[in-house]
């Protein structure tokens, strides 16, 4: 069985979820990177989750709103635990000096296989895509991935700012 599911995926999933552990893995590094950039895949894999709900679920209510409420705990709980510590901020050069973390990384794959296995799951049993728990289940996690990388985006952007603020009433 599986085998036929790996034979019938498609081969850009395969690039897509190597370009996926690439990235993540990067990030397990200490690293320098600008502001835009510690933006942009953050909000990719945002869109990709929203898009793992619209895709199997169509626009529910129910799941949009399960994706939204799994988003905002997520978001908010994470903003509280995060620590930024370890992070520098250059405001001159705009450009952040990071910690590794295997978080992206799990962020990533977490996403990634949650919309495998939904894919999968739905081609196998299309009544899935009409179950109320399923697609509340499903939408909730997708919305708490997407929740820990927007704090983790928002923490970065709440640094830039605070040292801007600094560098202009200097």
């Amino acid at each position: 069985m599986l085998m036929q599911i790996l034979s019938g995926t498609p081969k850009w999933v395969f690039v897509l979820f190597i370009a996926l552990l690439w990235l993540g893995m990067q990030q397990m590094l200490p690293r320098r990177v600008g502001l835009t950039r510690a933006t942009i895949a953050p909000l990719a894999l945002t869109c990709l989750s929203l898009y793992g709900v619209t895709s199997a679920f169509g626009d529910s209510p129910l799941a949009i709103l399960g994706w939204l409420g799994g988003a905002a705990v997520a978001f908010a709980a994470s903003i509280q635990l995060l620590s930024s510590n370890a992070i520098q901020y250059d405001a001159t050069n705009r450009r952040f000096q990071l910690p590794g973390s295997m978080v992206p990384l799990a962020l990533f794959m977490g996403i990634f296989i949650t919309k495998y296995a939904v894919g999968v799951s739905l081609s196998m049993q299309p009544a899935l895509a009409r179950d109320v728990n399923f697609a509340l289940t499903i939408s909730t996690l997708y919305g708490v991935f997407s929740g820990v990388l927007l704090a983790r985006t928002a923490r970065l952007w709440r640094i830039a700012m605070q040292q801007a603020n600094a560098l202009q009433a200097a």
